[in-house]
């Protein structure tokens, strides 16, 4: 098996292995498989003139000529140096491709593959798992560790420091994407070019949506039963234009990530682990909120509390001039019920 471990991914691609010339990067976090897989393919590519060396094939029309990706591989370039296939799976089967790729031998060079989430044991996952030619690298969604090494390695860079809790409200901010992280940081070192350092107002100034930031403070203090905190977080975000449906449509989201964090809690999990194993991760000040949520609802009840919010939500949508106090109202409820237990 040629599976790279997750502590082993950086190492192994700093390069160029010719024993094992397929690289197969996939996951379902699409920024992170772009990034590294652009920066495999730009060191395959040092040392050669070849303005052609890089040879880019889509997959469904390879799928429809399975012979063409090996050729492509086989093909010497045109001034000498190393030859590099870019591949991009789409919809198509290219298994049958890659096989005849693997099949015959290949002399300098380097095929990188993209592709989205695959499971285990299948399909071309399990071709070049098994195969001594190929490696087979994933790429989930960042941990808190790699998040930390990217704000700093950026903000290094930049030259601008960036304060401890800046940093730690930025990180709450992003992940689930790598290339989206990375553009969340280059607005902000952009936005705080010139200043000494990038403190935590910087970053709510200028990271993520801030109607998303909004939708937050609603649904936290409405699950974790909080009226008041609700009702003005409620009055600011449609004082700031947000749609009392799109509202309760945010807050069933939220509540529908609940539910199956409580489903893990009642099959033997802690409320802690659930938190943290939360994917995006849950921002720093909302865990307090979250796991008082948490800890006043059980599964069934977030059903019912989900029927509730369709049947506001259809409301609102029905009669636009009475939604906002049919959404404070079915939210009231909900937070006036949380704090009941």
């Amino acid at each position: 098996m040629v599976a790279v471990r997750p502590g082993d991914v950086e190492a192994t691609l700093s390069r160029i292995d010719p024993l094992r010339p397929v690289v197969l990067l996939y996951g379902p976090d699409t920024g992170l498989v772009r990034e590294r897989a652009s920066a495999y393919l730009a060191r395959a590519g040092q040392g050669t003139s070849d303005p052609f060396g890089t040879i880019r094939l889509d997959g469904d029309e390879i799928a429809g000529d399975p012979g063409r990706l090996a050729d492509e591989a086989g093909t010497v370039a045109l001034f000498g140096g190393r030859r590099v296939v870019s591949v991009r799976a789409g919809s198509r089967n290219i298994v049958p491709a890659v096989e005849a790729l693997l099949a015959v031998p290949m002399e300098d060079a380097v095929v990188v593959i993209e592709a989205g989430d695959l499971k285990r044991g299948t399909g071309l996952r399990a071709l070049c798992e098994s195969s001594p030619r190929a490696l087979a690298i994933a790429c989930y969604a960042d941990t808190d560790r790699d998040l930390g090494r990217l704000v700093d390695t950026m903000t290094a860079e930049a030259g601008i420091p960036i304060e401890r809790n800046a940093r730690a409200e930025l990180m709450g901010l992003l992940g689930g994407d790598r290339l989206a992280s990375r553009g969340e940081i280059a607005k902000l070192l952009l936005y705080a070019a010139g200043e000494p350092r990038i403190t935590a107002e910087h970053v709510r100034a200028i990271v993520g949506d801030a109607s998303s930031l909004a939708i937050d403070e609603v649904s936290d203090a409405a699950l974790a039963g909080m009226p008041s905190e609700m009702s003005g977080a409620f009055a600011k975000a449609i004082h700031e234009g947000m749609r009392p449906d799109v509202l309760l449509g945010a807050v069933c989201r939220t509540v529908q990530g609940l539910h199956m964090m409580r489903l893990g809690i009642e099959a033997g999990g802690s409320v802690e682990r659930a938190i943290d194993g939360a994917r995006p991760a849950i921002h720093f000040r909302r865990k307090p909120l979250i796991e008082k949520a948490l800890r006043s609802w059980n599964s069934e009840r977030l059903k019912v509390v989900l029927l509730a919010l369709d049947d506001a939500l259809l409301a609102a949508r029905r009669n636009a001039a009475l939604g906002p106090a049919i959404a404070e109202r079915a939210l009231l409820q909900i937070a006036g019920a949380a704090r009941r237990g």
